[in-house]
């Protein structure tokens, strides 16, 4: 157990970094600080989303009985993956934190200090910081140990919610730069919506329907009929899901609008010229403040 949740800590703190390292001094990347942080916590993401995936339908797919049958997978991932949960939280913090020292230099504005900073995060990030730490403390005991081995099906099939992730992260990227006027952002976006609606608004009543199957119930009854814990879990587990689903649609509106053909990357120079001229305004708003002392 303890070698593969040390595994998981190592793996995806470990490819951010290499990511993050390949982008910032690969030959002819040189991308900057910023959005070598940004792409590399997406493309962690969407791997992590592929392995849980990739793992769900080989679990899915190998229980016939969605009750007793067992798969090895279905703890072995758990272990592996629940590092990745912590590990996010901070990833998506460091996102927000270049975000914000990018618009103070747009804005010619001071520097929040860390504690702003992390006060804003939060309140961004409410429901996915929710969620992650709902299923480091919650459904990582519970899938481990409470269930002792039953329900792997459900188990696998709840890993499948994550093959909408890859098409998110790809979104967003696209988005970042600029890139919402080509027919990939479209496409994908069609994909995202798809996948979204599929393997996770339809997740929770699909296992609900699955299991009144099994136990020869209707699928009013299974709410009754499971134990209370389950029924209360399904908020947490899919606490980001309307949160999500609004940034889909406000992404796929800004897609809608005409562009100009930007560049998907800011330039060295243009970043060079807004830190000075960030600089300039902070050393003159200094130099104001000691005259008016004098």
């Amino acid at each position: 157990m303890l070698s593969i949740l040390a595994a998981g800590s190592i793996f995806f703190p470990g490819l951010f970094l290499l990511s993050k390292r390949i982008l910032k001094h690969g030959p002819g990347l040189k991308w900057s600080e910023k959005d070598a942080v940004i792409v590399s916590s997406r493309l962690v993401s969407s791997v992590q989303a592929i392995m849980a995936s990739s793992a769900g339908y080989i679990i899915a797919c190998s229980c016939k009985d969605i009750i007793e049958d067992q798969h090895w997978l279905t703890s072995s991932y758990i272990l592996f993956a629940v590092p990745y949960f912590i590990y996010d939280i901070y990833a998506m913090f460091l996102c927000h934190w270049y975000k914000l020292q990018v618009k103070d230099h747009e804005e010619d504005s001071e520097a929040k200090p860390m504690r702003s900073a992390i006060s804003g995060y939060l309140r961004r990030e409410f429901l996915m910081v929710l969620h992650h730490v709902v299923m480091v403390t919650v459904c990582f005991p519970v899938s481990v140990f409470w269930r002792q081995g039953k329900g792997d099906y459900f188990q696998g099939v709840m890993f499948l919610a994550e093959l909408s992730t890859p098409s998110v992260c790809l979104g967003k990227i696209l988005i970042q730069y600029k890139q919402q006027h080509t027919l990939l952002h479209k496409v994908n976006g069609a994909l995202m919506l798809v996948t979204f609606f599929i393997c996770r608004v339809l997740l929770f009543p699909y296992l609900y329907y699955a299991y009144g199957r099994y136990a020869s119930i209707p699928f009013y009854m299974v709410p009754l009929s499971v134990p209370w814990q389950y029924n209360a879990g399904v908020p947490f587990a899919s606490s980001p899901e309307p949160h999500g689903t609004k940034r889909l649609l406000a992404a796929l509106t800004l897609s809608r609008k005409p562009h100009s053909c930007p560049l998907p990357m800011d330039t060295a120079q243009e970043r060079l010229t807004r830190t000075e001229r960030g600089g300039r305004n902070r050393y003159r708003r200094s130099a104001g403040k000691e005259t008016e002392a004098v």
